[in-house]
């Protein structure tokens, strides 16, 4: 294993605020990139004040997901402060952003302006619905973009409301992976052809994607799916099901050979193969009845015994776990899926841990989110070139 970072030597300007780009802001420096935070003076990133305080004045939010960041204070609606990011640009690789269209261009900071003066220059662009379209100029969080995904209708139950799928910020986080993967195609691009180019992702765009048939099925049969509660409408039994010790188990049979060996663990061989359940026709045309059959085991089974079953018979279950669960999980432990980092400010935080894993050259969380503009000084000295002594004017004038 080396300790070169796939991504050393790459320097990203996140001047993203919340989740979704700063999430890709926060991918790429797991994986080596120098990343500078650009935040309003005074107020910062207000990711700084969403979730959990901490005594430092910071979220666990920002501390878990500022990984790795300097963090600079920049005030770029001023022409100064458009100034100052302009020659930071020119001597940066990406440049992560998610607020409104327009906006960065209205403050002299654009895609174009940036790649007059470095043709190299990648963009990440995260708004709620793109660049481009009807809707362009719609403000909207991940809960929005959840909703216009088409998502939030498959979540629930088919009598009740629609729920939350998850997270509020599925989305967010979504868009930001797709953000990283967008970079990493430009880096690449760039070495071919020497140029840069604008990333543009939709929030709601990353969550459609991931929607299986779901498009193509109306296009073809004008099939509307409807929430289902835990059960999906591809496979039967594919759900959760309660354990004899109040707990909740996920099994997933997904062909015709799994709910077989699902059956010879029940003891009840004789409803598979050319039983009455045996295929995935005669499954989802009596979708209730089979899954009141496997609730009707499961309820009779502690759940270690139940998963100890499902695992000799080689049947896909896991337990549905709550957080507390996860951190007393061998598995998790296995592989450092936690890290605790030591905070300066806060002691020990244990965060998520960095995915995707590479075996030669993996990503690492080296410091959890910065003070407000504690790099400020070193950013501007080094990379602008201003003397202590500017930097004193503008932070006086709040440009800083």
């Amino acid at each position: 294993m080396t300790t070169v970072t796939p991504l050393a030597g790459i320097r990203v300007l996140d001047a993203a605020t919340f989740v979704a780009a700063p999430y890709c802001a926060t991918m790429l420096a797991e994986f080596g990139a120098e990343v500078i935070k650009v935040e309003l003076p005074g107020s910062g990133d207000p990711v700084r004040k969403f979730g959990t305080p901490t005594e430092c004045g910071d979220s666990l939010v920002w501390l878990s997901e500022g990984r790795n960041k300097k963090s600079l204070t920049l005030d770029l609606r001023k022409p100064e402060g458009a100034e100052i990011f302009r020659r930071l640009a020119s001597v940066s690789d990406i440049v992560c952003e998610n607020f409104q269209p327009g906006t960065l261009e209205r403050w002299g900071v654009g895609y174009d302006t940036l790649a007059a003066l470095n043709p190299r220059l990648i963009m990440v662009r995260v708004s709620a619905y793109g660049q481009t379209g009807p809707y362009r100029d719609r403000p909207g969080f991940g809960r929005i973009a959840n909703a216009f995904s088409g998502i939030s209708y498959l979540a629930g139950y088919p009598d009740r409301p629609p729920v939350t799928p998850g997270s509020a910020t599925l989305a967010d986080y979504l868009s930001g992976v797709y953000g990283f993967a967008g970079a990493l195609l430009a880096l690449q691009s760039r070495t071919q052809t020497g140029r840069g180019q604008v990333v543009d992702i939709g929030l709601y765009e990353s969550v459609f994607r991931i929607l299986d048939e779901l498009a193509p099925a109306y296009q073809r049969t004008g099939f509307v799916r409807e929430r289902m509660g835990p059960g999906t409408v591809n496979a039967v039994p594919h759900s959760h099901y309660p354990t004899k010790d109040g707990r909740w188990v996920a099994i997933a049979c997904t062909s015709d050979k799994i709910f077989a060996r699902l059956a010879d663990i029940m003891g009840r061989p004789d409803v598979a193969g050319g039983g009455r359940f045996g295929t995935y026709q005669q499954r989802v045309a009596a979708r209730d009845e089979v899954d009141r059959f496997v609730t009707a085991w499961t309820s009779t089974l502690a759940r270690a015994e139940l998963l100890a079953l499902c695992d000799k018979g080689q049947v896909p279950c896991g337990p549905v776990y709550a957080i507390d669960e996860i951190f007393a999980d061998p598995q998790y432990m296995a592989r450092d899926d936690i890290v605790t980092v030591r905070d300066p400010r806060v002691g020990e935080v244990a965060v998520p841990n960095v995915v995707p894993r590479l075996t030669e050259t993996p990503g690492a969380v080296k410091w959890l989110g910065p003070a407000l503009g504690q790099d400020s000084d070193q950013v501007l000295r080094d990379l602008v070139g201003l003397s202590l002594d500017r930097i004193a004017t503008l932070k006086a004038n709040g440009v800083v």
